[in-house]
């Protein structure tokens, strides 16, 4: 009997183990992905119109015969990741029936051309965002320290964006890639948001992407985004939507609606309640149409999908690492609008880990 306890406890441990390992090394997953977009194993899966053996793969991505058998490892852990399908090939005149690959729906998002896709996020992972976790230890013990993200550059992510001109272009396309992908769902699942609106306002919309598609989908909302001088400075113009260059903490233009699409995550909470006072003053009551629409996580770990939840709160520590803001609960999102002097709100949970939420006065 006693043995048949030790058995089941050593089985616990090793299972145990085997999870603590599965997390010290889980950053494999992230950098051998990126090396499948850097390798563009999506772009040449998806384009060749039937299911491609490895050494069709490694023919058109130009890997020499003496990587064919560490491609086919990169592959098969990508397969287990669920990032590519596989089937087997019964015509292969080998005793073993040869691995083909084929496209699924996590791989449509990687493929660079697609307007929905991941590939310009995920090449975000740059030793400007990396560096500064081996920060998190001591920036614990010390009450008085900026972000991580400070301590490891000497100055803020935005500072830092603003004076490095590469990594400026990864975060500007990055969120742009993001914008694309959200920008189509969010007028499909929540147009009646952007409807009677005459004009609107994207405050940090970057490069214009959502703005454009807003515009795009709903032409008789007049379209400005308003964001800092040097990514407007980097930002093409356009007919339906106008650039402002400018300071969301000082002045925000008038129109019928504010939008905020992932901003306020990256603040503090009292930088959260000024921006969003900016943005009352900007907008008209509920009454006269007025509204702010804020696109962002509300934390909730009890959403059905174990994946969303995971995914809500390792965004809560990128926020921790590399600025002073947070993923919030809905409890945190009411007293801010309290706070604000917005006098209701409704959250549309339609965008996955991510809601939009409509505040009014």
């Amino acid at each position: 009997m006693d043995s048949l306890v030790g058995e089941c406890q050593s089985l616990e441990l090793l299972k145990a183990q085997a999870h603590s390992w599965s997390h010290i090394f889980s950053f494999i997953n992230s950098m051998s992905l990126k090396c499948a977009v850097e390798l563009g194993i999506a772009d040449i899966i998806h384009t060749h119109g039937k299911p491609i053996s490895l050494l069709e793969l490694a023919t058109k991505l130009s890997i020499p015969p003496t990587r064919n058998n560490d491609l086919r490892r990169l592959m098969r852990l990508l397969v287990f990741s669920g990032l590519f399908g596989r089937k087997r090939d019964g015509n292969s005149p080998d005793h073993d029936d040869e691995e083909l690959y084929i496209p699924n729906t996590m791989s449509a998002l990687l493929v660079k051309e697609k307007d929905a896709n991941v590939s310009s996020f995920l090449l975000m992972l740059d030793q400007m965002l990396l560096n500064p976790w081996y920060n998190l230890s001591s920036w614990f013990k010390q009450d008085k320290l900026p972000t991580p993200f400070e301590v490891a550059h000497g100055k803020g992510v935005w500072e830092a964006t603003s004076q490095t001109p590469g990594f400026d272009s990864l975060v500007n396309e990055g969120l742009a890639s993001d914008s694309q992908f959200v920008a189509k769902l969010v007028v499909e699942e929540c147009g009646e948001v952007f409807k009677g609106l005459r004009s609107l306002v994207d405050v940090g919309g970057g490069t214009g992407t959502m703005a454009r598609a807003i515009a795009e989908a709903y032409p008789q909302v007049k379209c400005t985004v308003l964001d800092l001088p040097h990514v407007v400075a980097s930002s093409e113009a356009s007919e339906a939507v106008q650039l402002v260059a400018g300071d969301m903490f000082q002045y925000i233009p008038p129109a019928d609606a504010v939008l905020l699409k992932w901003v306020l995550h990256d603040w503090s909470d009292e930088d959260c309640v000024n921006i969003l006072k900016q943005c009352k003053k900007a907008v008209p009551s509920k009454e006269e149409g007025g509204k702010v629409i804020i696109i962002e996580m509300v934390v909730d770990l009890d959403i059905g999908f174990p994946e969303l939840a995971e995914t809500q709160l390792l965004f809560d520590m990128h926020m921790i690492v590399h600025t002073t803001g947070k993923q919030r609960k809905e409890c945190e999102w009411k007293n801010f609008f309290t706070d604000a002097g917005f006098t209701g709100y409704k959250i549309i949970p339609a965008l996955g880990v991510r809601s939009v939420i409509v505040a009014y006065y």
